[in-house]
């Protein structure tokens, strides 16, 4: 038995916090979406859960498949960003067991009521609670503290868990503190956004002209992103706080003008038809084309306020999980981006999906059809995604790496 526990401990599944959270995000996306369809077009059963069906999915889909890549993108960024080791196996598995408990507990609450709802929210808040206090040293610890924004994203999630687990226990509708996590999460994919396209567009910039010229660097601007955080975050607070207020429709609409604004960064040049920038780039159109709708909808009282948030959420979100589950979990499993087509084919299929959902509030849409399309496209991507990634983060690294680092390079080795 000690040996097994030893073998189990020496997995390479351990090496670094972002392969086992990857793969549960990568496996919940389609297992999560089948159940979903299969509720919708066949009345088959869901797990009975406070709320109902629809805050299930919502749950399932934020507080599952996001908090697990926003979890395993962490434990594998912060330690880059701040020059700093990377966290220890016995922490990534606590945390991996927090997040199975989650489900355990919010799936078997219908059936067993009040003490399964707070094993739920014991484990999501303890996840959080724990996530952040590994962060938070090393965030504080580090000169100028440039990534403490990532701290106060954590502490904003775990106020809407909070929020949320109290309202499903008192009885009343817990769905507004899941439609503010989306806020969130859409705030922190700016966040790290920011980062990751420092490095993806400048390497594009340098493939294309051989260097990098005068003039032809980008730079994600802290003031136009500052502007995109904080028009989401007031839209987001008037949304949990005043729902009926006709200001969050103009608020939705000015986080779109912020958001359009924010890519005027992005304009450089053909190095941006690229297919890594390129997909970078998509999120933010799916986020600002989402805020946009949700902001005229309030506005003029339309009926496809759903479908704005369905394009940020199926679109921004899903292409956000998906550009950094591919580019994260090469890089750091030690091998270089991933060329073939299976990864731009993923991000159409995400694309299609978010696009296919929206329009189901169209007049006369085939909405069953469309539902169909969705979920299958954007459950395929994922399928596609575990298919050619399930054997790298499973396996040992080919370059000699022991842990997150990047792909190590022959001349690293020598130096």
């Amino acid at each position: 038995m000690h040996v097994k526990a030893g073998l189990l401990q020496d997995h390479p599944l351990w090496l670094c916090g972002f392969r086992p959270f990857f793969l549960l995000a990568a496996a919940g996306i389609p297992l999560f979406i089948a159940l979903w369809l299969g509720f919708l077009l066949f009345g088959l059963p869901l797990p009975a859960v406070a709320g109902g069906p629809f805050v299930w999915h919502a749950h399932e889909l934020i507080f599952g498949v996001a908090l697990a890549a926003v979890t395993g993108f962490a434990l594998t960024a912060i330690p880059e960003f701040t020059a700093t080791p990377d966290f220890s196996r016995r922490a990534v598995q606590r945390l991996v067991v927090l997040w199975l408990l989650g489900r355990v507990g919010f799936w078997s609450s219908g059936l067993l009521g009040l003490p399964a709802l707070l094993l739920a929210a014991s484990a999501h808040l303890g996840l959080l609670g724990y996530l952040g206090l590994l962060l938070l040293a090393r965030l504080w610890r580090d000169p100028g503290r440039r990534h403490l924004s990532f701290a106060w994203s954590i502490a904003a999630l775990i106020g809407c868990v909070t929020g949320f687990y109290a309202a499903a226990v008192a009885g009343t509708d817990p769905l507004r503190w899941l439609h503010a996590t989306l806020g969130v999460l859409m705030i922190l994919i700016v966040v790290a956004l920011s980062r990751i396209s420092m490095r993806i567009v400048n390497a594009a910039i340098e493939e294309r002209a051989g260097n990098t010229e005068a003039g032809d660097e980008y730079r994600a601007r802290p003031p136009r992103r500052n502007l995109a955080i904080v028009c989401i975050g007031l839209h987001t607070a008037v949304g949990l706080l005043v729902p009926e207020a006709r200001i969050g429709g103009w608020l939705a609409l000015a986080s779109a003008a912020a958001l359009f604004n924010l890519l005027n960064d992005w304009h450089v040049g053909r190095a941006l038809w690229r297919r890594w920038p390129l997909m970078l780039y998509a999120i933010y159109l799916f986020m600002a084309a989402g805020y946009a709708l949700m902001g005229c909808a309030i506005i003029l009282d339309g009926n496809y306020f759903s479908a704005g948030r369905h394009l940020a959420a199926l679109g921004a979100m899903g292409l956000a999980i998906h550009a950094v589950l591919c580019i994260a979990g090469r890089q750091h499993c030690g091998y270089p981006l991933d060329e073939r087509s299976w990864v731009p084919i993923g991000a159409w299929l995400i694309g299609l999906g978010a696009l296919a959902r929206a329009a189901t509030v169209l007049p006369g849409a085939p909405t069953g059809f469309l539902f169909g399309l969705a979920g299958l496209a954007w459950g395929g991507a994922f399928v596609s995604y575990l298919w050619h990634m399930a054997p790298l983060l499973l396996g040992p690294r080919p370059d000699g790496g022991s842990g997150c680092e990047g792909v190590i390079s022959a001349g690293d080795v020598a130096n």
